[in-house]
């Protein structure tokens, strides 16, 4: 496995980093990798927060910090000061790279740490790469990685595809897995990569590329806004592959884009498992294929139920992910298991051995003594080609314990939620239909198409008590 350095040195007259000066990348991250060199010639490699927002500076001093053998958090420049906060006290940085402070790259006194990571762990193995993930509760957390992790992953994908180089037009964030894997991609494997904005893209000023010789990484979000533009269709059109993740895409979002005849490549992945782990390949879903694809080859899946037994092809069961590219832990803790990872999500392997996502565990909704998960219900609705979005919550209620609830967009202002209803019975069972329907113009989704619970859970709230009242 070659590491940053020798891929570093290796990409020494390529001009591989469109839109962005190749040599000064190079020279930056030899600079730096001299400079942490020298400071760890002192003792233990010092902690690094890196929050550059330049791309090219955040590239080098990436890869800087790995070829020192540093650990590197990786951290989103516009997080706000509660956030910040939560991530000095968890960290307590040695170095911070980006402009936080009055100086672009103050270097701090080392303090009392509370890192739980060995000495003797840090030592076996290669630089710690912490890979910020928002968690359920809010709360930041860093996934551990290492060089070994990521490249496990670069070497499922290009086996998975069959190519020796990946050239990647890149419009995510850096500091974030999808963005950091499609760097990596490129750079191990002596690949071009073309790094811009999504704002740049949707404006029409796109570098110019050979689509037909890259991979392009979207959420579903940024997805539906390329379609709604016919020129950035057909631009989208020209890619190799359009790999789809970061959230679940809507029915008719995947449609549309099949419509279009867009390559797309929906995918199953998380910073846990460092992106993708399964991925239904282009082909296949022009043919109308309709699922998270087939495992890549440095992981395996097997579905499980309750008390950790293997189930059959088409056994809805919890999900357990076994890879090469797995994290090792969160910092600072590692996990005692480190070969077995159970995510929160349901889902099947179908007869081919692709995976299926049904949706996730905590989502799963109790109304009369009846188990509901919202993907069957989303699912259903969407097929009615009645709503342009919809999303189904459980709400208390004294006599069901939830009572299912679905906040949706309708296509046509006078869609009635009766016509929806009258249209769902030959498709699901009596307690499955949705007991409130809340019409709305827009749904509370992030840039990376990931739903808001509360404000949903707060927009079902008001509308309750206004139509009692």
């Amino acid at each position: 496995m070659q590491q940053p350095l020798d891929c570093l040195n290796n990409l020494t007259h390529d001009d591989w980093l469109i839109g962005y000066n190749s040599r000064k990348f190079n020279q930056i991250a030899q600079e730096l990798y001299l400079e942490l060199i020298q400071l760890s010639a002192c003792g233990t490699p010092p902690k690094i927060i890196l929050a550059e927002r330049e791309p090219l500076r955040f590239l080098a001093s990436f890869i800087a910090a790995c070829a020192a053998n540093c650990p590197v958090f990786l951290c989103n420049p516009d997080w706000g000061t509660q956030e910040w906060q939560q991530v000095f006290d968890l960290v307590q940085p040695d170095i911070i790279w980006g402009e936080l402070l009055d100086s672009p790259t103050p270097l701090l006194p080392s303090t009392d740490t509370i890192n739980l990571v060995s000495p003797h762990f840090l030592l076996s193995h290669s630089a710690l790469i912490l890979i910020p993930t928002g968690g359920s509760s809010g709360q930041i957390k860093f996934a551990i990685h290492t060089w070994e992790t990521l490249i496990s992953s670069v070497k499922g994908f290009t086996e998975y595809f069959q190519i020796k180089q990946v050239n990647s037009f890149c419009v995510l964030p850096l500091h974030h897995v999808s963005g950091l894997m499609q760097f990596l991609r490129s750079f191990t494997t002596r690949g071009k990569l073309a790094i811009q904005p999504f704002k740049a893209v949707e404006s029409g000023q796109i570098l110019n590329i050979k689509q037909s010789e890259f991979f392009i990484s979207l959420v579903p979000t940024q997805l539906q806004r390329l379609l709604q533009n016919p020129e950035l269709t057909e631009w989208l059109s020209q890619f190799n592959t359009v790999l789809l993740g970061g959230a679940p895409a809507w029915n008719e979002l995947l449609e549309k884009s099949r419509f279009h005849r867009i390559r797309l490549a929906p995918t199953y992945g998380m910073t846990e498992t460092a992106s993708q782990i399964a991925t239904l390949k282009p082909d296949d879903f022009l043919r109308g294929k309709i699922s998270s694809g087939q495992i890549l080859p440095h992981a395996k899946v097997t579905i499980r139920n309750q008390q950790g037994e293997i189930l059959n092809s088409n056994q809805i069961g919890s999900i357990n992910i076994h890879a090469k590219s797995l994290a090792l832990g969160y910092y600072p803790k590692t996990r005692e298991n480190q070969t077995d990872f159970q995510v929160d999500d349901l889902g099947f392997l179908d007869d081919q051995g692709h995976l299926n996502i049904v949706g996730r565990n905590s989502d799963k909704i109790i109304t009369g003594g009846e188990n509901i998960y919202p993907a069957e219900i989303e699912s259903a609705i969407q097929s009615t080609q009645m709503v342009a979005d919809v999303y189904v919550i459980g709400i208390p209620d004294k006599h069901w314990g939830q009572a299912l609830t679905a906040i949706y967009i309708p296509k046509k202002s006078d869609t009635s939620a009766l016509k929806i209803q009258t249209l769902l019975k030959d498709k699901l069972s009596k307690f499955k239909i949705p007991k409130y329907w809340i019409p709305q113009q827009n749904l509370p989704r992030n840039s990376q198409g990931k739903i808001n619970r509360q404000k949903l859970q707060q927009i079902a709230t008001e509308f309750l008590q206004n139509s009692i009242t």
